[in-house]
């Protein structure tokens, strides 16, 4: 009788299938996930209290809070070293929130948003993508480049409050019409959600830079791939419930405004803290697929956007999954 042959050592089954990364990320998951829910009901509770416009709060406060996870995550890949992985994370979420949440949105039915409402988020969403890849065709994203970037979105915040001042100057809009108290410790939500969101980037900037070593895969398909889903839990969150309950124009307002916060903000800030030197070409499918799916998220003449525009938009995202891979 033959003796049993050794157990493969513990070292080559970690080589093959990382489990302790996987775990890694699937606890970065759990942690985005409760500290952007925690986070977002601080946002709200702080709007309700600020009697801030509804419609502007969509697409600045709670478009904020669900980008703080990659906001967090970027940071601190680009502390550590891997700005590659924040960059990643950034111009993948924009693909997945616009793509893939909010088509499976609209699988739900059409969704009703005015063209008026959103003009400005969408030609700046528009550009953003050209802006990024102009400034990306020497090969860096540089503090230069940061400023360029940040700039703009400064610009676009206080055009934001400008409008918020005036539709409370003129009554309308003033704050929700079913607007309750406050939640009770919103402040509390808001600082057990940050905890949550800081802990949630040091967990996927780990997992995912460890992946990226055992794989050989690069730390930017990893950061547009797989990170970038994790981070947007968030939004898919906070869009499906503004489906749910009927408020269409917060799921739009929040996707429009995370886009921005994503493509502006927080690849300014990441380029700002460590200079991100990447290929253009690498990037060009995030950007240009993301640009696709901003257009055709811009409302039909009578306002909606019909459930057919799903399709196209599950489409643009299975072929951003293809084309990073290949590039």
């Amino acid at each position: 009788m033959k003796p049993a042959a050794p157990a493969p050592p513990l070292s080559c089954l970690t080589m093959n299938f990382p489990l302790f990364d996987l775990l890694t990320l699937c606890a970065a998951i759990a942690c985005a996930a409760f500290g952007g829910e925690a986070f977002v009901r601080a946002i709200v509770g702080a709007a309700s209290a600020w009697r801030i416009p509804a419609a502007i709060a969509a697409s600045t406060l709670a478009a904020f809070a669900t980008s703080s996870p990659e906001l967090t995550v970027s940071s601190i890949a680009a502390l550590e070293g891997a700005p590659q992985i924040g960059l990643g994370d950034a111009l993948g979420s924009n693909v997945v929130n616009l793509a893939l949440i909010f088509a499976l949105a609209l699988l739900f039915g059409p969704i009703q948003a005015e063209r008026r409402a959103f003009a400005g988020d969408f030609a700046l969403a528009l550009a953003a993508p050209a802006l990024t890849w102009f400034l990306l065709l020497d090969g860096q994203l540089g503090r230069g480049d940061a400023l360029i970037l940040i700039t703009l979105f400064a610009g676009w915040v206080l055009a934001k409050l400008r409008q918020a001042q005036r539709q409370r100057c003129s009554g309308e809009d003033a704050g929700s019409g079913e607007a309750e108290a406050p939640p009770a410790g919103w402040y509390w939500y808001g600082l057990g959600g940050l905890a949550l969101l800081i802990a949630a980037g040091h967990l996927f900037v780990s997992g995912a830079s460890s992946l990226a070593a055992t794989w050989g895969v690069d730390s930017y398909i990893i950061g547009a791939l797989i990170v970038a889903f994790g981070t947007s839990l968030p939004e898919l969150a906070t869009v499906l419930l503004a489906r749910w309950r009927g408020h269409d124009e917060i799921g739009v307002g929040t996707l429009l405004g995370s886009n921005l916060f994503n493509g502006l903000c927080i690849v300014g800030v990441a380029a700002g803290l460590h200079p991100i030197t990447i290929d253009a070409s690498s990037v060009l499918p995030a950007l240009l697929l993301g640009a696709l799916s901003v257009a055709l998220l811009w409302p039909a003449a009578n306002g909606w956007l019909q459930r057919w525009r799903a399709l196209p938009l599950l489409a643009l995202y299975l072929l951003f999954i293809v084309f990073t891979l290949a590039g």
